[in-house]
């Protein structure tokens, strides 16, 4: 499973898909609109402006009527309009040549009555005689093999007659609309996208604080706070919270510390007088007598407590922050050789393995190495299976210098490694020699 996108972007996707989503939306409503508006400007000049169809029979030609539509309608082209007039016996007056020759000219009437069916105008007017009103079908959208023409049917006591005007510049603006919207849309979105991505980054800008000082939070970092003057309302609630468990972890541990240094410290000197008096005991009882031996095996166990107290306040003070360090070159093979004189006495059984370059310097405290060296070999002797083997590696690595302790065991069960770096935690007893 693929891993979830972050907040922010997840906040900015959905900013630009919304804005997208109105954008898209803007675009063909106002698409639409603009499309309806200038059919109805058409419409309204085929319907109420334009050029008389039928006019009387003592009235001259047009001359070249589609070119003043044209310019009407702002066509442009006069190949954009076409008329047909008929007169009242039926004769064709007048045909563009560009009128389509798809059109079913019975339809263009259809519903309206005929010229025959309308009283003629009064005689002995001339040509002061108003044009007359006629009646209108449409406008009706026909298809053809020219395209799209917009259609009005009109009829008069003269005689019938039909404007057509061809759609192709219309779609052919629309077409060009929309490629702008095209054009212009996604820039409009990345722009929206960069700004919600900065928007949504400084309005989680406390967010991220938070998360870096969780990430520094230390054993020695626990002072830290976050400044909650001029932060969000929606999140001041959450640092204030977060401070007063840093307040509450701080003071905790102090306590925890201050608790377990004082302890070892107080543990030092009883244990240091049962030392020696276990050791004056010892020297005092009969050789060899039970009574030595008990004393003796007391002894071990006070001496182990009292490693165990010293370790307590060494981490105490390394917890604290109070551990002075004297750092020097130490020269680490010379450091293992002088350790490991001790392992053929407590493990004979075992092989050792050394293969540490010569010159591994580092600065370090000698007597904490000592230690940890210690420790190393004390584990690795520990839990190590019947003659088996321990390997001391070191090599230089860049500024570097990496050693490994590695013995033959039993491999480590997943619990076991969650908790490897534990302090005092304990793995199955089995796995102990």
């Amino acid at each position: 499973m693929g891993k979830r996108p972050s907040l922010r972007r997840r906040l900015a996707v959905v900013s630009a898909s919304l804005a997208g989503g109105m954008l898209v939306g803007f675009a063909l409503l106002s698409g639409w609109l603009t499309y309806q508006a200038k059919l109805e400007r058409i419409d309204g000049q085929l319907v109420h402006g334009g050029l008389p169809l039928v006019r009387p029979r003592d009235e001259p030609e047009l001359s070249n009527p589609e070119a003043r539509l044209a310019q009407e309608l702002g066509l442009p082209s006069p190949q954009a309009v076409a008329f047909l007039m008929i007169d009242r016996q039926g004769n064709r007056r007048y045909q563009s040549p560009q009128w389509p020759s798809g059109l079913p000219t019975t339809d263009l009437w259809a519903g309206l009555p005929l010229p025959s069916q309308l009283p003629l105008p009064e005689p002995g007017l001339g040509r002061r005689r108003p044009f007359l009103t006629p009646n209108t079908q449409g406008p009706t959208t026909w298809r053809t093999s020219t395209g799209r023409w917009r259609v009005v049917g009109r009829v008069t006591p003269l005689g019938q007659g039909a404007i057509a005007v061809n759609l192709k510049a219309l779609d052919q603006e629309m077409a060009t609309l929309f490629r702008i919207y095209a054009m212009t849309i996604p820039v409009a979105l990345a722009i929206i996208a960069g700004f919600a991505w900065g928007l949504a980054g400084q309005a989680l800008q406390p967010v991220h604080q938070l998360s870096q000082t969780i990430a520094q939070v230390t054993a020695q970092g626990l002072a830290q706070r976050l400044p909650s003057a001029g932060v969000d309302p929606a999140f001041e609630t959450l640092i204030t919270t977060f401070n007063a468990m840093l307040e509450r972890l701080e003071r905790s541990f102090h306590q925890a510390y201050r608790f377990s240094g004082d302890a070892a410290h107080e543990l030092k000197t009883p244990l240091a007088i049962l030392q020696g008096e276990l050791e004056r005991a010892i020297q005092q009882a009969e050789t060899g007598s039970p009574l030595q031996q008990t004393l003796s095996h007391l002894l071990d166990e006070v001496s182990r407590l009292s490693g165990i107290v010293r370790k307590l306040l060494l981490l105490s003070r390394a917890d604290a922050g109070q551990m002075s360090l004297y750092r020097a070159p130490i020269e680490l093979r010379s450091l293992f050789l002088e350790q490991l004189e001790d392992v053929p006495l407590l493990a004979p059984q075992l092989t050792v393995t050394v293969d540490l370059q010569e010159g591994l310097v580092v600065m370090g405290d000698r007597d904490l190495l000592i230690q940890v060296i210690q420790n190393l070999l004390s584990n690795a002797i520990k839990y190590n299976l019947p003659q088996g083997w321990i390997k001391i590696q070191g090599r230089h690595h860049a500024d570097q210098v990496q050693v490994a302790v590695i013995n033959a065991a039993h491999p480590l069960t997943a619990t076991d490694r969650t908790h490897l770096f534990d302090r005092f935690y304990r793995g199955d007893p089995a796995r102990a020699r």
